[in-house]
């Protein structure tokens, strides 16, 4: 019987130059005053074979931090040990403002990008991604200043997050650097991308694929649930951490890694963002290689989080 396997070896991003681990590791829980510990989670996801960091100028706020803390956290870990950087593929996000809530206007995209640029003390980020549409934005002025800061050297590649293919399609058309990669909430509890054209224009378009939130919010993590939630657990939750143990249980991993290799065995690649700050379970991360899927398996993790069987 045929299964899906999956491989740790680099790819490239999309349609871009960047070759990037099957797995990212996200920093929007990348927080706090030691630079030390900071460096060692950093260094953590390095060694599970991942050089594909997300973060974001938004992060920070959620951690009862200022605006930008975790860019400028990284930004001091990059200081400390300046050949860090260059093992890493770097991405950020923008274009969300404190009360507004949304802005793609040329002029703040302008100033986001090179606001990160400083607080991360870096000449250039691999990937720049709009983390929620401006739906007062047209796509045509979005993309010329885009368009603008990848000539000037300061984004090598252009992304967006939370869009309908729709919007980004929108934007597609008149960007000429192209739309590099787009990164919709996905996990078995968050099946939407299967279903709205997301990941089949990602396909068509040869557009990559970060998956948000990989484990459900926290609800398919292995008894590490997010910092000062409670978890509670409904019907659908449990039948979908039962699917995902009893195939991990197959290879002797836990439920998370059978989470993560249940994303990345569609075939649009899809790269599940990691978002523990554990360095344990970053480095638990790489189980997910082990598991393996034929069709059945994989459509009984569907059927189990739908609570019902597909036509």
């Amino acid at each position: 019987m045929d299964e899906i396997a999956l491989s740790p070896e680099r790819r490239l991003l999309g349609k871009s130059s960047l070759s990037v681990s099957p797995m990212a590791w996200g920093m929007w829980r990348f927080a706090g005053d030691d630079v030390k510990a900071a460096q060692a989670r950093v260094e953590a996801a390095l060694a599970a074979g991942i050089n594909f960091f997300d973060t974001a100028d938004i992060y920070g706020p959620d951690n009862d931090e200022p605006f930008g803390a975790s860019e400028a956290l990284l930004g001091r870990v990059f200081a400390d040990s300046p050949g860090l950087r260059d093992q890493i593929v770097l991405a950020s996000k923008g274009g969300i403002r404190m009360g507004v809530p949304y802005d793609s206007s040329p002029k703040y995209l302008r100033d986001a990008v090179e606001a990160s640029l400083t607080r991360l003390g870096v000449e250039r980020l691999d990937l720049w991604q709009i983390h929620r549409p401006d739906m007062l934005a047209h796509p045509a002025d979005t993309a010329a200043m885009l368009d603008a800061l990848v000539a000037e050297g300061k984004i090598a590649a252009i992304g967006v997050s939370n869009h309908t293919p729709g919007q980004t399609g929108a934007l597609a058309k008149y960007l000429n650097a192209g739309v590099t990669s787009t990164q919709p909430e996905f996990s078995p509890l968050a099946t939407a991308p299967l279903f709205d054209g997301t990941l089949d224009r990602a396909m068509k378009h040869g557009v990559a694929v970060l998956a948000w939130s990989p484990l459900g919010q926290g609800r398919l993590g292995d008894g590490d649930p997010r910092p000062g939630r409670m978890q509670t657990e409904d019907a659908r939750t449990a039948r979908t951490k039962a699917a995902l143990a009893a195939q991990g249980a197959k290879y002797g991993v836990g439920i998370a890694a059978a989470a993560y290799a249940w994303i990345m065995a569609h075939p649009a690649g899809i790269i599940p963002i990691v978002g523990t700050q554990n360095p344990g379970r970053i480095a638990e991360s790489q189980d997910a290689y082990k598991v393996r899927w034929t069709r059945a398996e994989w459509y009984g993790v569907l059927v189990a989080s739908l609570g019902e069987n597909l036509p």
